[in-house]
């Protein structure tokens, strides 16, 4: 199979030119994936070695996207030897390899964000301080921040600038609270996920003969989106390539929009300063949307300064005009949207699942929920709780993580009266207290109770020697059983199944089901990881779980209802309609941004974003009041609706901008449509008798141009074209009356005469 056909001339340029550093500038819906899946294939088609190739992503699901192309090019088994995966299971994987030269254990576990919270509240609480200064979230975002810049905490203490820092924002002792939140994980043998990206940074810096053994190894380093590292992710890349410089990164700066997270636009921006022989390429087809969205969106963009200059163009249909949807509240806002889906849902036989409604943040879907529900509209929140972060599953996975790492403080203390067993909260505060007093672990206090008998009456002693023995146990089983037999057994015998079933209200036996389908998810895991030759044991299921993202929990097709998210969610998804709402001066761009022209040309590149997540067509709504802190407040159109030619724009106004602010002026009239092709002149319409009595049902594959078809509702009909591809494959039907429909395939039931 020769791929490189299935490129257009930029995209083979970038896939051929495997030497030296390479920038490949992807614009939106370019098709970057097929890009660096190609890439990948050459080299190995060249006769590079899987593992010497190196290819970075930021979620698990597109490096398995990627992995899965590759398979289907080279075949699995040379697939299944590249290093292919996200920053940060990449480098936990070196990590554990490494771990004792950075005092950790090969079996250290890592911490989620909640985790890291109740570590950070814990010690808030034990320093006595006062916890809606020291609010806990805001203190691990600074500590995370830090770490992001590579700053440890013994550096964070001892810098007089981020001391003025904290103590303006009245939290002088944030450095200590840094200081002991290291000291407890590297205690409890834990490391967060800023962690793995630190630690790694430390290894290299500390460790030189194994930073050349890696350098040595990764002879091609792929990056995608590289306009999302951060500092820490930017230096571990720059040290990696050094050696072979064989570097291709790719990404979109006009699509940097997670400087919150640390991201850095500059990484993208001076990669030609860092390897001034570096070799550009840029994808600039938009396969993705119609004409109108990409020129719409190029309109606003070109307006940023700091940017590397493309054109994206589209030569796919025209398309729609963007409609502009005015509203007088913002309750009235969610009314025309919902009223928008509707129509076209029903009207037009779309899918629920077509549809997505993006917001700049969260407080905005409370009406557009309600709005949805109303019109009895199915919908979901993207982003919601995942899986894995419901408490009951949360329990069992503590003790898990507690029978593989026995120091990891934040699962003990989760489950060590999970189910009631007697030990009161005052008993793990003595635990604490000794451990503390001695730097070891809770688990290292445990089983010296016998050098501490005094702190505790016998019968305490009774109940913590058997929670004891009980982990002792089941770390015993983990080396012997794979990952499936261990779980079911520690379910059981922990208690937690017993628990759940004496519960059997609905919310109970909800819980018991959650415990099964994790289960179910370890056991298919299991035979998985046997099959295909890889670790089956429970370390590695944990490991894969901790290394989730935000966007890997979400399944795909599974529900046909309508998507609600915010901006920063849907990078890198795709629907056939977005409705981008609240654009409002003050909430898109955001208030603090409006005087910041760095944050404000950010603010530009999310509405780029949010409007390139769409195929077919996009909406822009505002209100022209909302309520905020529970008042009604009159809000402007926002800048961003101005900055399209009016073009390219249809419905109740167009802007432009002024000195002072921007002021309506004539609404733009609906456009003027093309005429309908007169179906009847053309002989579209000589469709024949149908026998009813003949039909027999076809699948949706079969369907093709010039077949006439029998539709349940609609009758006899001419199919006229097909497009699309899978589920979203579409046929346009002439039906006997003369009338044009567009029918999902899927859904469409359509029958044949037979013969």
């Amino acid at each position: 199979m020769n791929f490189l056909n299935e490129l257009n001339e930029n995209q083979q340029k970038a896939v051929l030119n495997t030497e030296g550093p390479s920038l490949v500038i992807a614009g939106a819906g370019s098709g970057k994936t097929r890009v660096l899946t190609y890439r990948i294939a050459q080299l190995l088609s060249q006769g590079v070695p899987a593992y010497k190739i190196l290819a970075l992503t930021f979620t698990n699901k597109a490096a398995r996207e990627m992995q899965k192309r590759i398979a289907e090019l080279v075949g699995t088994e040379i697939a299944a030897n590249l290093w292919m995966g996200t920053f940060h299971s990449i480098f936990s994987k070196i990590l554990r390899f490494e771990a004792e030269k950075l005092g950790y254990t090969s079996n250290y576990t890592i911490y989620d964000t909640q985790d890291s919270k109740n570590l950070v509240k814990s010690i808030i609480k034990e320093m006595k301080l006062d916890d809606k200064v020291y609010k806990p979230s805001a203190v691990l975002s600074r500590i995370s921040m830090a770490k992001n810049n590579l700053i440890v905490a013994q550096s964070y203490a001892q810098s007089a600038r981020i001391l003025s820092e904290d103590t303006a924002c009245k939290r002088p002792l944030l450095g200590e609270i840094y200081k002991q939140y290291q000291q407890r994980c590297k205690q409890s043998d834990t490391m967060d996920f800023d962690d793995l990206l630190l630690q790694t940074n430390i290894l290299f810096r500390d460790h030189p003969e194994v930073l050349a053994k890696y350098q040595e190894k990764f002879q091609y380093i792929l990056v995608d989106e590289y306009q999302d590292t951060n500092y820490a992710q930017y230096l571990i890349v720059k040290k990696l390539s050094q050696q072979h410089r064989n570097l291709c990164v790719v990404g979109d700066d006009a699509q940097s929009i997670y400087s919150f997270r640390g991201a850095r636009i500059e990484n993208i921006l001076n990669f030609k300063n860092d390897y001034p022989d570096y070799k550009l390429f840029k994808l600039e087809q938009n396969y993705r949307s119609t004409t109108t969205i990409v020129d719409a969106a190029n309109c606003v963009i070109r307006k940023n300064k700091e940017q590397i200059p493309k054109k994206t163009f589209s030569e796919n249909e025209e398309g729609e005009k963007i409609k502009v949807l005015r509203a007088l509240s913002d309750k009235e806002e969610g009314f025309q949207v919902t009223n928008e889906i509707f129509k076209l849902a029903n009207y037009e036989q779309q899918e629920y699942s077509d549809f997505a409604i993006l917001y700049r943040t969260n407080a905005q879907s409370r009406i557009l929920e309600e709005a949805l529900r109303k019109r009895n509209i199915p919908y979901k929140i993207y982003g919601g709780q995942s899986f894995y972060q419901r408490k009951e599953i949360k329990d069992l996975l503590a003790y898990f993580r507690l029978a593989v790492n026995q120091n990891d403080e934040e699962a003990f203390k989760r489950i060590i009266n999970y189910p009631r067993r007697g030990i009161g909260d005052s008993t793990v505060e003595k635990i604490r207290e000794i451990a503390d007093k001695y730097h070891v672990s809770l688990w290292t206090v445990l089983c010296n109770l016998n050098k501490v008998a005094d702190a505790f009456n016998s019968g305490t002693m009774s109940k913590l020697q058997k929670f004891g023995s009980m982990i002792e146990r089941f770390r015993q089983l983990i080396p012997e059983e794979n990952a499936y037999d261990t779980a079911v057994i520690i379910a059981r015998s922990s208690g937690i199944i017993d628990d759940l079933s004496n519960d059997e209200t609905p919310e109970g036996v909800s819980r018991k089901e959650n415990i099964q389908e994790l289960l179910n998810g370890i056991k298919d895991f299991s035979e998985t990881a046997y099959k295909e030759g890889k670790d089956d044991k429970l370390p590695a299921f944990l490991e894969g779980v901790a290394l989730l993202t935000d966007q890997d929990g979400e399944k795909e097709g599974d529900q046909n209802k309508v998507t609600l998210m915010t901006i920063h969610s849907s990078k890198g998804l795709e629907f056939a309609n977005v409705f981008i709402t609240g654009l409002e001066e003050e909430l898109f761009p955001a208030q603090q941004s409006v005087t910041n022209p760095a944050s404000l040309e950010e603010e530009r590149r999310l509405f780029y974003v949010a409007l390139t997540r769409a195929e077919k067509r996009a909406y822009m709504s505002f209100a022209t009041s909302r309520y905020k802190n529970g008042q009604i407040v009159t809000s402007r159109p926002s800048r961003f609706i101005g900055e399209i030619d009016q073009e390219f724009l249809e419905g109740y106004l167009a802007m432009r901008e002024e000195s002072s602010g921007f002021k309506l002026r004539t609404p733009i009239m609906n456009r003027v449509r093309k005429p309908e092709i007169n179906l009847h002149a053309s002989g579209h319409t000589d469709i024949p008798e149908i026998d009813r009595s003949k039909l027999q049902p076809i699948d949706a594959n079969q369907v093709i141009p010039g077949m006439i078809i029998y539709h349940p509702t609609f009758g006899a009909g001419k199919v006229i074209n097909i497009e699309g591809l899978g589920v979203q494959k579409k046929a346009k039907v002439v039906f006997a009356a003369g009338e044009a429909r567009t029918l999902l395939l899927k859904f469409a039931k359509l029958f044949v005469q037979q013969s």
